[in-house]
């Protein structure tokens, strides 16, 4: 069994422990240890502590919140972060991706959309499948590489996000192909798409891989736009 290893920071106690107990499946192939922080100052304390496979902010804690926490721990890590945000809670969403969080779960949630999305972002991620996938990808001078979880250009790494990995990956196994926000969501996140929310972050995740892997981000040679309806990525 491998041992999967999650922080969750969020002011209700509650929610680590169902969080633990809604893991726990004696057949999984997985163990998962849930460790537990009540505010955002904790969070970040605790991730200095320990090695984590996934991290779960709380957008709304006392002393530092949610996307500070999510800043300082993107600064040094490419760890999965998915954020908790209100229903209504759009900004907060987009904020959270401008910072670097990979996904999202909007309150109130069953704790079982909780563990689902756990699950789906590791399998996803170079965490939890780096043997599904085997064959590097070239285009052009953009090389990556799933079984390292790697991506280089001319040569030299470049740190990726385990979302923007996944849509960058994709896109390079379909070089010369045009896909609209829908299907790159569905693709990527694992879930149907709902436009609005899902739009902008499909257009963040798309400027953020822009800003890594071009030259020159604000005239991209590799990741295009086609207007009317997505993107496409392909050599210059």
């Amino acid at each position: 069994m491998e041992r999967r290893k999650i922080l969750i920071a969020d002011d209700d106690p509650n929610v680590p422990r169902l969080l633990e107990a809604g893991l726990a499946d004696p057949s999984s192939e997985n163990v998962y240890e849930v460790v537990a922080a009540r505010d955002g100052l904790e969070a970040v304390k605790r991730f200095h502590e320990g090695d984590f496979d996934l991290v779960i902010l709380d957008v709304m804690m006392p002393y530092i919140d949610g996307f500070t926490a999510c800043r300082k721990i993107r600064e040094e890590s490419d760890v999965p972060i998915v954020i908790l945000t209100c229903r209504d809670g759009t900004e907060d969403v987009l904020q959270g991706f401008n910072l670097g969080a990979d996904d999202y779960v909007t309150k109130p949630f069953r704790i079982g959309e909780l563990c689902a999305r756990v699950h789906a972002i590791l399998r996803r991620s170079g965490r939890g499948n780096q043997f599904r996938r085997t064959a590097s990808v070239r285009v052009g001078e953009l090389e990556i590489d799933p079984r390292r979880h790697r991506a280089l250009v001319h040569g030299q790494p470049v740190s990726l996000t385990p979302m923007e990995f996944e849509l960058l990956y994709f896109l390079a196994t379909h070089a010369g192909e045009v896909f609209d926000r829908a299907t790159l969501f569905r693709q990527v996140w694992g879930r149907e798409y709902e436009y609005g929310r899902e739009t902008n972050l499909i257009d963040v995740c798309i400027r953020r891989l822009r800003e890594k892997i071009e030259s020159n981000p604000s005239q991209p040679a590799y990741l295009l736009t086609v207007r009317g309806v997505g993107y496409k990525l392909e050599a210059p």
